[in-house]
């Protein structure tokens, strides 16, 4: 082997490995990103909420949006399209979901909120997004959230969307393997 192929082969050694390591790096790196700047609608569970509560809130609108992953065929959809709420104050809602198929799925809902700066002053205390959801066939189910939005939220903003998109994330192989093992029995 020549010299400049020994250099290039030693330099794609180097390359390879940090170029993973760089791959794992930007996760927790886009999660800060998002956390400082609003941007992507991200939000994130709320550990000292009762800071956040008061009683002399202001009245906004929580719109619902769901959306199914073009590979999702359940139903989905909030309870509530539109709730008025009072900022400083916990509420409550609900999502309406059925697994429309006839084998068991498990779903990870993912949100997003607009516009994108009011993620900063939505706080998630409990919700069905932090989980995933394993359904059976026909089974159905109402999926909690309970939020509480920030008096600090800027009066510009009169109404929040916050919009989750669900995703069938099933393990198929361990799905079939089990099918396979119980036709064996």
């Amino acid at each position: 082997m020549n010299k400049g192929a020994k250099k290039t082969l030693i330099r794609l050694v180097v390359a390879v490995p940090l170029m993973f390591a760089f791959g794992f790096a930007l996760v927790p790196l886009y999660d800060v990103f998002c956390e400082v700047t609003g941007i992507n609608g991200k939000v994130f569970q709320s550990e000292h909420s009762e800071d956040l509560m008061s009683d002399d809130g202001r009245s906004i609108a929580l719109q619902f949006i769901s959306t199914n992953n073009e590979n999702m065929p359940w139903t989905f959809k909030p309870s509530e399209q539109v709730m008025k709420i009072e900022t400083g104050k916990y509420h409550s809602a609900t999502f309406y979901v059925k697994n429309t198929t006839n084998k068991r799925m498990v779903a990870q809902a993912v949100p997003s909120v607009a516009p994108s700066n009011a993620a900063a002053h939505l706080k998630k205390l409990e919700c069905f997004c932090f989980e995933q959801q394993e359904l059976m066939p026909g089974e159905e189910a109402l999926l909690p959230v309970k939020l509480l939005v920030s008096n600090e939220l800027p009066s510009n903003i009169k109404n929040i969307i916050l919009s989750y998109t669900i995703f069938d994330i099933t393990d198929y192989d361990d799905e079939a393997l089990a099918h396979h093992e119980m036709d064996m029995e």
